[in-house]
């Protein structure tokens, strides 16, 4: 049997594609694949995300048996059998990489949740900030574009840092007021960086204990890639080590989009 998930985010579509046969034990990850929508409407770039994601293996859409969607966009994949929402699928497929997984934090571009499983993975509770994007990845994307760092480099530059220096504006538009005027005391920029990224792991920490943080904690969604985001949330939340996604290649981006596929085979 062959399922395939697809994320449907606000900045791209993540896709997953699974392989189980019957009598077997786990699913054999087949392909994952990422797609910026750019100029594309979301449903014309969904078909285009699942055809990009077959074509390599030689697959057609018949080839395959279920396609479950997920994310804020999921309803524009008209071409998926059924949906699930992002904490269904964040959860589900955090529990498949880490068993041991008790709290979940993801953060994406435009959104940030955070989730508690049981003892046997299924969620028990979840936050979101989906009202503010200061707790996402969009509001490091924009102070970089303020300091004229690539994210990248705004990340280095956070783990550089040897100062902590409090940021107390609660929005994008402000925040980036804020940035400018310590640009102008020339505050030294890895200072800077610190700062915002640790003004955004102060939100996620405030969200995640309204569900109960509890270890191990597993971080997903983009953010995941900044190492200063890490430092600064790891800091936060005050707990030994954040878990990462690290089974079968898998980037932490592309967890919700394998819990839609797993779904998917669950459905059989």
């Amino acid at each position: 049997m062959i399922v395939a998930g697809i994320d449907m985010g606000a900045r791209s579509i993540k896709l997953v594609l699974l392989q189980q046969e019957a009598g077997q034990g786990a699913p054999q990850q087949l392909a994952q694949h990422l797609l910026f929508p750019e100029s594309l409407d979301m449903d014309a770039a969904a078909e285009h995300a699942y055809a990009e994601l077959l074509q390599p293996l030689g697959l057609a859409p018949r080839d395959v048996d279920r396609i479950v969607a997920t994310g804020v966009a999921r309803k524009q994949a008209l071409f998926a059998d059924s949906d699930i929402t992002e904490v269904a699928a964040g959860g589900r497929g955090a529990a498949a990489l880490l068993s041991t997984a008790r709290t979940v934090i993801d953060v994406g571009a435009e959104e940030a949740r955070a989730i508690r499983l049981d003892d046997q993975g299924k969620v028990a509770d979840f936050a979101g900030n989906e009202k503010c994007a200061a707790g996402a990845g969009a509001f490091a994307e924009s102070m970089a574009r303020a300091l004229q760092l690539s994210l990248s480099e705004f990340g280095a530059a956070a783990l550089r840092s040897t100062q902590s220096i409090p940021m107390n504006a609660q929005c994008t538009v402000f925040a980036e007021s804020e940035v400018v005027s310590l640009i102008h005391a020339a505050t030294p920029v890895d200072d800077i960086a610190r700062a915002v990224l640790d003004a955004v792991a102060s939100r996620i920490c405030a969200m995640a204990r309204r569900v109960g943080i509890t270890e191990d904690v597993l971080l997903i969604g983009g953010m995941a890639h900044n190492p200063g985001f890490v430092r600064a949330l790891e800091n936060a939340l005050a707990v030994s080590q954040l878990k990462l996604p690290q089974q079968q290649n898998l980037m932490p981006e592309y967890v919700c989009a394998l819990g839609a596929a797993l779904s998917g085979l669950a459905a059989d």
